[in-house]
């Protein structure tokens, strides 16, 4: 199954950092045997309470199970590319960190987290599993990245409004419900005043239905940022083409007013 991205200019190369894939037996992503594990994963993984969304405890027990489940074969992580997001190394390419703060959310495996660092951003990743964060330490041994295991709604105090970039990628989108309403405040709540947001999200037309997860963000669901404090500086639009399948998605950047 082939990859590949309409709308978005891309960049040179394996992102900033250069190529930091290691060899996995049984063939790295995009191979028939990568998609065949992760074919196996997704089925057995979605007879886990959690899998469809519900309570947070149930949710978050879920994510922590593919995590202890994949055994470090990242076939079993349904979300895991072993690289940073192609939309991230863009922007970051026009907007280098510069010594400056940033962090990553919900990080998994620790792509974009090193694509941040290698950008020149002073990064923090987090992620609600301890063994994703273990992983991605294993990862990149000698990394600069402040790796953290640590839970959206229940984050350190010295963490609000301390970051001059936070970044969201496919968040928001795996919650549903009143998490996915708290989720918006709480990353909000992250962004140092003049500090900036970037999400990067599938998206839907208004009034689509979809049997998630994920669900991808609306463009009302995009403006609550709007009423939180920001000002929208791009929504850039742009697909990803999996097979027979053209996914919508954005990036969007606020800046903190």
């Amino acid at each position: 199954m082939s990859d590949r991205r309409r709308g978005v200019p891309r960049a040179n190369g394996q992102g900033m950092n250069g190529e930091r894939t290691p060899g996995l037996a049984g063939g790295g992503p995009g191979t028939s045997g990568f998609l065949a594990r992760r074919d196996l994963a997704r089925d057995r993984l979605d007879s886990i309470t959690g899998a469809k969304g519900g309570e947070r405890e149930d949710r978050s027990a879920w994510f922590r199970a593919v995590y202890e489940s994949a055994a470090r074969d990242a076939a079993a992580v349904p979300w895991a590319d072993l690289a940073p997001k192609q939309a991230l190394s863009d922007w970051l390419a026009d907007n280098p960190g510069e010594g400056r703060r940033a962090l990553d959310v919900a990080c998994g495996l620790g792509d974009n987290a090193e694509e941040l660092a290698g950008a020149g951003y002073r990064t923090t990743a987090f992620d609600l599993a301890p063994e994703a964060v273990a992983w991605a330490r294993e990862r990149f041994p000698e990394s600069a990245v402040d790796y953290r295991a640590a839970d959206l709604f229940n984050l350190p105090a010295e963490w609000d409004g301390h970051f001059d970039l936070v970044h969201e990628c496919y968040t928001l989108q795996a919650l549903d419900g009143a998490l996915r309403a708290t989720a918006f405040p709480a990353l909000a709540r992250l962004v140092a005043p003049g500090g900036r947001l970037l999400v990067i999200t599938r998206t839907r037309p208004e009034g689509a239905n979809v049997d998630g997860p994920p669900w991808p963000l609306t463009p009302q669901e995009l403006a609550r940022f709007d009423a939180l404090g920001f000002t929208r500086e791009e929504a850039t639009p742009y697909e990803i083409v999996k097979g027979e399948r053209v996914i919508p998605h954005v990036r969007a950047v606020f800046s903190r007013r």
